[in-house]
């Protein structure tokens, strides 16, 4: 017998099948999706920093305080992908795994993934299957860290999705998981992680 899961795939593939192409991407103007930033800033590091705060992200670039972050929130232990190791595993205190094993989730206390852009503009982060080495050490642990290279740092929404290529699956977050809709309460850390951090390398 198959599980509800199985079900709601095998409904899904059955969907998809008559559609063996990806629709095209529509035609759109680069220059509309901007936000003009509240100051100014020498580097667009300068700006996501500023933006990332905004939106109830952190930003470092010292792995010396992540790890004092990491044990402030009590969050010895976690995931972090297999080609971003060499940056963290030298960290007091701190340890983790590089392979994802799910019947660790509750164990997983933060997520260290790479991140494929983060947007100067808005403080946001996006993500693609192409470069999540696990999208549950992304978004299960209650500390995700995304590894941001300087050069992967954009202006704009626009120039993010110019970035998209052919991956089937992207994310963009900005900020950690939020909803309101129970007595229009703010709760941060419901669907997802309760701190996003962005380290920039």
């Amino acid at each position: 017998m198959s599980s509800d899961r199985e079900k709601i795939f095998s409904a899904i593939r059955s969907a998809l099948a008559p559609l063996p192409e990806r629709a095209a991407k529509p035609d759109w103007d680069n220059k509309l999706p901007v936000s003009r930033p509240a100051g100014d800033f020498d580097t667009l590091e300068a700006q996501l920093a500023d933006k990332l705060a905004f939106a109830s992200s952190r930003y470092y670039n010292d792995s010396q305080k992540l790890a004092e972050l990491l044990l402030s929130e009590d969050s010895a232990f976690g995931y972090c992908d297999p080609e971003l190791a060499p940056l963290f595993d030298k960290l007091e205190g701190i340890t983790f795994e590089t392979e994802y094993d799910e019947s660790k989730i509750d164990e997983y206390r933060f997520g260290i993934t790479k991140a494929t852009a983060a947007v100067a503009e808005s403080g946001t982060l996006m993500f693609t299957d192409r470069d999540t080495s696990a999208r549950l050490g992304a978004l299960a642990p209650w500390i995700h860290v995304a590894v941001v290279k300087k050069q992967d740092i954009v202006a704009t929404v626009g120039e993010a999705i110019s970035k998209f290529g052919d991956d089937p699956s992207i994310i963009f977050a900005t900020g950690p998981s939020k909803t309101a809709d129970v007595e229009g309460i703010l709760i941060e850390g419901v669907h997802g992680p309760g701190i996003q951090v962005a380290f920039v390398v």
